[in-house]
């Protein structure tokens, strides 16, 4: 192989990595860098990088795309899937039909093109990304409401079939090869039922075979991500999605114990942002900026029609049977992001070397690049004008697994002692740890420190527990790991009083001298939250009650078990 493409490539992730500081201070996000360096390096920028291997740059793209969407997989907590799953496979399937429906019909108005060809286009661009959702929600911090976050993460990691089962029918049409309405049958259920049955069988395997073998620790991360790839091809050459199927595996590993699993998400993370960046590096630089200036303003009002129409058409079509409200059904028909996958869909007309297959690349490319910019860019703001993000437990700093027979699954634990609550000291007889551990130490000025009795903790500490991962939330509401900005603090969010779900409305109209005339006084504020939410509240859900909010503070199960109480203004005085 030639040096210089080495070095290239290798200056190239360098740049993009020493750029991504700019994303937050712009406001961007990151995976526009990337696409933006590779763009600067390729033959109309100043690297004068002439790339057109799009065979490379296929393999390349569903390669990275499968490692993006394991790490997505194994950090997707299963039970979101119980306000989340009926909503996304509902938005993943029929919206995107809707969605590729719309955008069909506007690239054929704008762009003159045969109807087959617009549809194509159409499909091309009809799904979110996994690569682009999993980085902004995860990436910038972002803990929204569960209801939205599981149902965009889920709807991100499981529209692809569809998508590609529309973009292979139409290339096969346009090819010339009809198929028949039972063979385009039969392969959307190959995509969907191979790929969902193979994820699943394959994550229990992989999490069989993980908890058995006896490595080295650093070999278990390369172990998952081997295991996945072998998923990944194995159930495209059985005819289902990869895609899916290697998501599906990422889910029952992140949900099953498992073996070194706080090293393997760590390591994970690194080849997640590494695959990402060679991904968008990658289409960066197949793309000619002078190709696309002839069709930036047809590009442009097919990406406006897809962003304020397409999309918010496909949220209220098949979402309105749930629990979602107007602030919730917004955010999610804004976070329409299209990322990396419609530019790999794009290549297959391309492969196929169908006509105007240029033209679709560089349509679904400006598509992409407007989704970033517009979508990406105002994604942290709106949930916050929203009122969408909910204050999050505290995460440990650092999780060591102890690879040790006679530990079980019990793992080290260090906690930052951040925050006003810790402005004074504490003794470490008073932490409240949750049954089943145990502290191991304090550090303080470089120094460890033993937890005697005596010892007292304060801000700036560091605490090392041993715990369960079953402990986790539990020790973040303890410990509090980080300081939330102001609007997100606890009281500020939820309110002075804490109460119980059991609580009777009755008995808070007597203790706080509040009338709730309309309700009856036996109903608890648990029902209130299950009227409002058909059942499924998740934390941060609100019920107006005369002067007074009640916020769900902490679920189980779908029913609130502890409610925040905040009173208007007029009624605290």
């Amino acid at each position: 192989m030639d040096p210089t493409l080495i070095l290239i490539g290798a200056l190239m992730l360098v740049i993009s990595i020493l750029l991504s500081p700019l994303s937050s201070r712009l406001g961007m996000p990151v995976l526009l860098i990337f696409l933006v360096v590779g763009m600067l390096m390729g033959e109309d920028g100043p690297g004068g990088l002439a790339f057109d291997d799009f065979e490379l740059a296929f393999v390349v793209g569903n390669l990275a795309l499968a490692l993006i969407l394991l790490d997505g997989g194994m950090r997707t907590r299963a039970e979101t899937f119980r306000v989340g799953l009926r909503p996304a496979l509902l938005l993943a399937s029929i919206g995107v039909l809707i969605t590729a429906t719309v955008a069909a019909v506007t690239a054929w108005w704008l762009f003159d093109l045969h109807w087959m060809t617009a549809a194509l286009i159409g499909a091309i661009i009809s799904s979110t990304d996994a690569a682009a959702v999993f980085s902004l929600l995860q990436g910038r911090g972002l803990h929204l409401n569960e209801r939205v976050g599981a149902t965009l993460e889920i709807e991100s990691g499981s529209n692809d079939p569809m998508a590609i089962f529309l973009t292979l029918l139409l290339v096969t049409l346009i090819d010339g090869d009809m198929a028949s309405g039972w063979s385009s049958l039969l392969l959307l259920v190959e995509q969907f039922g191979i790929g969902s049955v193979l994820g699943i069988v394959g994550g229990r395997s992989m999490v069989w075979v993980l908890n058995r073998a006896r490595l080295m620790p650093a070999l278990y991360p390369l172990l998952v991500a081997a295991y996945g790839l072998a998923l990944f091809a194995a159930t495209n050459l059985l005819g289902g999605s990869g895609f899916l199927a290697i998501y599906l595996a990422g889910v029952v590993l992140g949900n099953r114990h498992v073996r070194m699993m706080p090293m393997i998400l760590q390591v994970h993370d690194g080849l997640a942002w590494l695959a990402q960046m060679s991904l968008f590096l990658i289409l960066g630089l197949l793309v000619n900026p002078s190709q696309l200036l002839p069709l930036a303003g047809g590009g442009l009002v097919l990406a406006l029609v897809m962003i304020l129409v397409a999309r918010p058409l496909a949220v209220l079509s098949t979402l309105w049977p749930f629990s979602f409200n107007l602030r919730e059904l917004s955010f999610i028909s804004w976070v329409g992001l299209r990322g990396a996958v419609p530019i790999v869909l794009a290549l297959f007309p391309v492969m196929h070397g169908i006509d105007e297959a240029g033209l679709i690349f560089n349509i679904a490319f400006f598509v992409v690049l407007v989704s970033l910019v517009v979508q990406g860019s105002s994604l942290a703001s709106l949930a916050r004008w929203l009122e969408l993000e909910v204050p999050a437990a505290g995460e440990p700093h650092r999780r060591l697994p102890l690879d040790v027979p006679a530990a079980g699954d019990h793992e080290l634990m260090l906690f930052p002692l951040q925050g006003e609550r810790w402005e004074r000291p504490c003794p470490v007889g008073r932490l409240n740890l949750p049954e089943g551990s145990d502290l191991a130490g304090v550090f303080r000025e470089r120094e460890c420190l033993h937890p005697e009795p005596a010892l007292t903790v304060g801000k700036g500490d560091v605490v090392a527990v041993f715990a369960r991962p079953a402990a986790l939330d539990e020790l973040g509401r303890s410990l509090s790991g980080r300081e939330p900005p102001r609007y997100l603090a606890q009281r500020a969010f939820f309110g002075d009083f804490v109460l119980n779900g059991d609580a009777l409305l009755g008995d808070v109209e007597e203790v706080y001298g509040i009338e709730f005339d309309a309700l009856s006084p036996e109903l608890t504020l648990a029902d209130c939250f299950a009227r409002r939410t058909k059942g499924h509240p998740v934390v941060g859900d609100r019920v107006r009650l005369g002067p007074v909010t009640l916020v769900a503070r902490e679920t189980e199960a779908d029913r609130v078990t502890r409610v925040g109480l905040r009173m208007d203004e007029g009624a605290r005085s």
